[in-house]
């Protein structure tokens, strides 16, 4: 259906040149009817009689729209409430010099430009290559009236947004009503001039998302504006206007800000190469973006996947606590009960990085500075908060009343002052002050050094002193204990996946008899934590043996695991596993035997690469990312797998995907979001921010790894990285708890590995903001392919590495955009991490060598 309308607006935007007319004006002698188009000077634009639905001729309407874009976009509409029931329309200029439209036999006009009267014969119509329609004067080419000052769902660039104090004029944009009717909408995007200006979208009458105020670099509630590689921004705020206006920086950028009839507005550039339109930014983006989404006095958050998202603001509580319990934060926060904040040791707390309240009801003072503004403030019993109007640092805003439509981001947004009472404001400045002294802060950092060096002696000793115990018990007996699998709700279910009571044992006579004797003839290859033999029963099976070395112990847990994860696991796109042996210490998984090795074998090798085509690719991606989702969602345990990468990306004889290496998998409740563990293992450059920082893994961590494989199978290329295991909480992780803040941590560990290596994710990030992500793909793949289908899987391999967990998509949603194309959010700023190398020249030492068995294990890095 989509290429069915697609090939409609070309061939209707193919017909129309047919009947162009060359020249870009009009005269009280030269008329556009129906059928004809004007087209503008350089050729950008066009303008003439269309119908919305290419399937059908009427009713009709006057319109501009993009003269070198093969999709038919329209971006303004003349009588758009009022439209043409058969193709005899005409736009002329009548006696008045007004530019009208008329029908057949009718004398009045079914639009009108509606200016004063001017003589005969003495005004012109021109379309500019802006997209801009001006009706001049002949004589003195003054400008009577213009298209750009009654925009309706777009704005273009170089096109004002705003009010004109002098004239009244209101420049705002207004949605279609569908995607077939161009008439007035009830979704409006405009300035909101009452109390200090500020973006608004609305719905009907009510405030839908707030773009909030100017802040002298961007609006508020935009925080991607700050750096902007596209547009150069003119905003206006005096006696005489309230305006914005967006210039693009190179005019070979074809770029428009539009409404839709759902409630979004969007910023889309057009790719001429595969003849699209690419979402770059979209508003609303999360529940906080809902207006006053938590009520007054609060601030939405929702980056703590655990937490609430409303919080009330300080020295605020809850005004319905029964409802804030249930997640229903909308009636918001009151002052807390029996306290003052008037002029009885009363301060104030800041709050950042957000969007401030509603400025519909601040006042402003250009003239104060952030300290006056502060003693202002506080002279007024009735002033709730301020802030610096431009936060560049001058200007005063001062709320007085309820705070309304707060909410956080991640890094980039204002500060914003909270009026507290006294004790409120001593507990916070008692906080600060601690902190604040030189000696506190020696003795804080001497006791964190102190109690570190304790705990790695202590957490060295309780190692040793487990690993002796494990030894002694798995002599004697193979359990499964839930320490390692993680508790949760679903216990009965965990109790019933410990012993695999159908998994066929095998005696080790017959693994032995299957590799002969397990010779070197018959090693796949080696990893983490033993080697892989292929190996063939006597009913002629080929197997896959991963034998556990006996000298790691951890080796029996992931055993352990794995064991009690892939036996109750059935899916295609997940490797079988056929039987396990036990004797003595040793422990080996039998698994099927898959001809095609393991991925990375083929897309981090320039020969074997290029057999595979991108067909060959997709289909890759499509399968891990069915196999992903089942563990996270349609398995009987939601399962985390925790060490996706492309040495456990195992390929059978068709080429089909099977994901494998369970050993570091965890399963946690059905209604489980997030946990946290001391003991971070995986392989770093595919390990989440989050989860190598802090600990912190969920399902969003495993789809981080999906996006780094997903861009390696595109790239052909690896991103940098190395094993880490730590039976505690890693240095980074320790350091960031610690408090001394991201910096000093990323520093920190910076240090401790002497060197940076510039990801993969840095260089696809890069390139996808210059607009040449394609540059990007595998050289190997000689054959045609699909661009836009590659681009795709960027795009989606770019929300996959998002730095915030929250921002991430599901599996299910990444299944569902591998295969449907829909509009894409754009991408937020991958994670950079940090990763080690050596240079010892020691393969065991770097990265490991990259699995050649069947049944993958992870790779030894440095430890």
């Amino acid at each position: 259906m989509d290429a069915l309308h697609g090939s409609l607006s070309t061939f209707l935007l193919l017909l129309t040149l047919r009947f162009s007319i060359s020249m870009d004006t009009i005269t009280p002698d030269n008329s556009i009817k129906d059928g004809n188009v004007l087209v503008s000077n350089g050729g950008n634009f066009a303008l003439g009689f269309f119908c919305p639905d290419t399937a059908r001729s009427t009713p009709r309407y006057l319109g501009i729209w993009y003269h070198k874009v093969s999709e038919l976009t329209v971006v303004w509409v003349a009588n758009r409430d009022k439209p043409l029931n058969d193709s005899s329309g005409v736009l002329t200029i009548n006696n008045r010099g007004s530019l009208v439209i008329y029908a057949t036999n009718q004398s009045f006009p079914l639009w009108s430009s509606d200016i004063s009267a001017l003589p005969p014969n003495n005004s012109m119509a021109q379309l500019l290559d802006t997209g801009n329609l001006v009706l001049l004067q002949q004589d003195s080419k003054r400008v009577l009236w213009q298209s750009f000052d009654y925009p309706t769902d777009t704005l273009l660039p170089n096109m004002k947004l705003g009010l004109d104090k002098r004239t009244g004029l209101d420049r705002f944009l207004s949605s279609w009503k569908s995607n077939d009717d161009p008439g007035t909408g009830d979704i409006y995007y405009r300035i909101d001039p009452t109390g200090y200006p500020q973006l608004i979208l609305y719905k009907g009458s009510q405030k839908w998302w707030r773009g909030g105020p100017w802040t002298g670099q961007r609006w508020s509630g935009v925080p991607e504006m700050t750096k902007n590689y596209i547009f150069n921004v003119s905003f206006e705020n005096n006696k005489d206007e309230v305006s914005i206006m967006y210039g693009v920086i190179n005019s070979a950028i074809i770029s428009k800000m539009s409404i839709n009839e759902s409630g979004f507005v969007q910023r889309s550039t057009w790719n001429g190469h595969d003849r699209r339109w690419i979402g770059i930014w979209s508003a609303p983006k999360d529940q906080c973006d809902n207006y006053n989404e938590c009520g007054p006095n609060s601030n939405c958050d929702p980056y703590n996947p655990d937490a609430f998202i409303c919080k009330c603001l300080p020295s605020y509580e809850p005004k319905s606590p029964r409802d804030w319990y249930l997640r229903d934060g909308s009636g918001g926060c009151i002052r807390k009960a029996n306290v003052s904040v008037c002029r009885s040791g009363e301060g104030f707390i800041k709050v950042a990085p957000v969007r401030v309240p509603d400025t519909s009801v601040a006042l402003a003072d250009m003239n104060l500075n952030l300290k006056a503004c502060k003693q202002e403030c506080l002279k007024n019993c009735s002033c709730t908060a301020y802030t610096s109007a431009d936060e560049r640092g001058f200007g005063c805003l001062m709320w007085y009343g309820d705070l309304v439509d707060t909410r956080t981001y991640s890094n980039i947004g204002q500060d914003i002052y909270i009026r507290v009472d006294a004790e409120e404001f001593a507990k916070y400045q008692k906080s600060r002050s601690t902190l604040a002294k030189p000696g506190m802060k020696a003795m804080l950092i001497t006791s964190i050094a102190v109690a570190f060096f304790l705990m790695v002696v202590a957490v060295f000793w309780w190692i040793s002193w487990r690993k002796k115990v494990r030894e002694r018990q798995n002599k004697f007996d193979f359990r499964f204990t839930s320490s390692y699998l993680g508790d949760s709700p679903s216990e009965m279910e965990l109790n019933e996946s410990r012993r695999p009571s159908d998994l066929p044992l095998f005696d080790l006579s017959t693994i032995a008899e299957a590799t002969n004797n397990f010779s070197l003839t018959n090693k796949l290859g080696e990893g983490g934590f033993g080697s892989v033999y292929k190996g063939i029963l006597t009913d002629g099976r080929e197997i896959a043996i991963k034998r556990l070395s006996k000298n790691s112990g951890q080796g029996i847990e992931e055993f352990k695991t794995e064991v009690a994860v892939i036996a109750k696991l059935q899916h295609r796109n997940l490797v079988r596993i056929v039987g396990c042996c036990i004797h003595d210490k040793e422990k080996m998984l039998i698994y099927e035997y898959l001809p095609n090795k393991s991925l990375d074998s083929f897309i981090f090798d320039k020969t074997r690469g290029s057999l595979l085509n991108w067909t060959t690719r997709f289909n890759i991606v499509c399968g891990i990312a069915r196999g992903m989702l089942y563990l996270h969602q349609d398995s009987r345990l939601r399962i985390i797998h925790r060490d996706l990468k492309a040495s456990n990306v195992l390929l059978d004889a068709s080429m089909n995907p099977k994901i494998s290496d369970f050993g570091m998998a965890r399963i946690v409740g059905v209604d489980q979001i997030q946990t946290n563990t001391k003991r971070i293992v995986g392989t770093y450059g595919y390990m989440s921010p989050e989860y190598a920082m802090q600990g912190l893994f969920s399902v969003k961590s495993d789809v981080y790894s999906f996006g780094v494989l997903l861009l390696e199978i595109i790239s052909g290329r690896k991103n940098n990285s190395y094993y880490h295991e730590s039976s505690d909480s890693n240095m980074v992780g320790y350091v960031s708890d610690s408090g001394f803040g991201l910096d000093t941590t990323i520093n920190f560990f910076y240090a401790q590995c002497q060197c940076y290596d510039e990801q993969l994710l840095f260089q696809v990030w890069d390139q996808w903001k210059e607009g040449s992500a394609m540059e990007v793909v595998d050289l190997s793949l000689t054959e045609p392919y699909p661009e836009h289908e590659v681009l795709r899987c960027i795009h989606i391999g770019l929300l996959c590495v998002q730095d915030s967990a929250v921002d991430r998509p599901t599996m299910s949603t990444v299944v569902f955009l591998l295969s449907n194309d829909t509009i894409l959010p754009p991408p937020k700023q991958p994670a950079f991490i940090f990763t080690k190398t050596s240079n010892s020249g020691d393969p065991s030492t770097s990265e490991g060598a990259h699995s050649l068995n069947d049944v993958t294990v992870t790779s030894v890095q440095a430890r």
